[in-house]
């Protein structure tokens, strides 16, 4: 069985999220899809968008970047291939494996976009570049299925009906599935051996650090403690909840309803029910519910966001204009990579704040990318790519990591590919 892992024309509805990252990249649940392949096949082909291509190389080496002139001679063979904004879950990977072994025609389908499909046999036309592009991919695997009378079968879990927790389309669907999918998750995780019980529902893999005055509450679900990761005295861990490998979580720090943590991180005062990736900084006090932070984010001691109307009604969020019904009555914030606040910035409900911004103040409305957003103090400036350069510079050298070609190039790509954002905003007193 080849396996195939692709992105489509709905990614960038994932923005800010996915600016910088491949969908199969993002954590919920305590996993990231690119994880879970893994243990499907040890070889997945990939398509991402051009310029993620360099990252996907170097960074994740099980991965082979899908090229049609080189499938010939497998056009007889089977394939399955999969939406890289599947959600990670536990099940529907299982589901995958069990579809895969039949070896029969199938497709799973929501609003156009297909989430799974297993193909006995690729036609003569999946030869063309042009089928495997992000924007026509859909279209020719719905077409390739129907000459082999694939169904859609409803009662799996990649039903229409279900799809709101297997397929990511809009960022907040992110911090939904990770309250979803976190603790059978984690169960999953526990499944490895590489955990041991420390204390009643608490597993901590090697060289964990836990200090003393610790309380933690396992009632919900069971706490993960990943390789070398520390906790600080005087916390309170409330599960589920995964903290990564080397993650460090400080004195007095509250993790509580669902919190999933990347690796390299370092986090203290209260977080709830909220993701955050690997390499960024939450250190100070201030608290933070139901949002999504990317990767290399810093926010400033008294950062805070609010995750609840005033009304109690249900939160809708705005994407590029845009407005979305969540149909969730708690939604936080959305942060892109790199993004950075200032000391007692708050942030609105259900705003999203860009890659590669600075926040000040308060945080009243959505942030575009690569600006510096002080609407409080009357200023919100355009943020060339050489300061995020140098600053992304300074970032790795503090966890030394080296700044690769590919980095720099993609904080470049990163402008260009949001310039639209500063621009739909330029007319609400934008200097660019």
């Amino acid at each position: 069985m080849n396996w195939l892992v692709f992105e489509d024309d709905r990614a960038a509805q994932l923005y800010p999220i996915t600016i910088g990252r491949a969908c199969y990249a993002i954590s919920c649940g305590g996993y990231r899809l690119v994880d879970r392949l893994a243990e499907l096949s040890p070889k997945v082909h990939s398509i991402v968008r051009r310029h993620l291509s360099n990252i996907e190389r170097l960074d994740f080496p099980g991965l082979t970047s899908f090229d049609p002139s080189r499938t010939i001679d497998r056009l007889e063979q089977p394939w399955t291939c999969l939406n890289a904004r599947l959600a990670p879950s536990a099940e529907t990977l299982g589901e995958l494996r069990k579809l895969a072994a039949k070896n029969e025609p199938f497709v799973a389908l929501s609003d156009g976009a297909v989430v799974a499909a297993v193909l006995p046999r690729l036609p003569a036309e999946a030869v063309e570049t042009e089928a495997w592009l992000p924007g026509a991919i859909n279209a020719s695997l719905i077409e390739w299925t129907k000459d082999f009378s694939a169904p859609t079968d409803s009662g799996s879990p990649f039903a229409a009906d279900r799809v709101g927790s297997v397929l990511f389309n809009y960022p907040h669907d992110v911090v939904r599935g990770n309250m979803e999918l976190l603790r059978p998750n984690l169960d999953h995780h526990l499944r490895s051996g590489r955990f041991a019980e420390i204390r009643d529902g608490v597993f901590a893999a090697d060289g964990v650090k836990l200090a003393d005055y610790v309380v933690s509450e396992t009632a919900d679900g069971p706490i993960l403690l990943d390789q070398h990761a520390s906790i600080g005295p005087y916390c309170y861990l409330s599960g589920p909840a995964y903290v990564g490998p080397k993650a460090r979580v400080i004195e007095h720090a509250a993790l509580k309803d669902g919190v999933s943590i990347g690796h390299t991180t370092k986090i203290g005062g209260e977080v709830e029910a909220s993701i955050i990736e690997p390499y960024s900084n939450k250190q100070h006090y201030g608290f933070l519910g139901h949002s999504y932070l990317g990767s290399w984010i810093n926010l400033g001691a008294g950062t805070c966001n609010s995750d609840l109307k005033n009304t109690y009604g249900l939160v809708n969020m705005e994407y590029s204009g845009v407005k979305m019904k969540t149909g969730m009555q708690f939604v936080g914030c959305i942060m892109g990579d790199y993004a950075k606040t200032a000391i007692n910035t708050g942030i609105f409900t259900g705003k999203t704040i860009g890659a590669c911004s600075m926040a000040y103040g308060f945080v009243t409305e959505n942030v575009p990318s690569f600006v510096n957003y002080a609407r409080l103090f009357g200023q919100v400036a355009e943020l060339p790519p050489e300061v995020m350069i140098a600053t992304q510079q300074r970032m790795f050298l503090r966890r030394n990591v080296p700044q690769r070609e590919c980095d720099v190039d993609l904080i470049r790509e990163m402008f260009e590919l949001t310039r639209f954002e500063r621009e739909w905003s330029a007319g609400d007193s934008l200097s660019l």
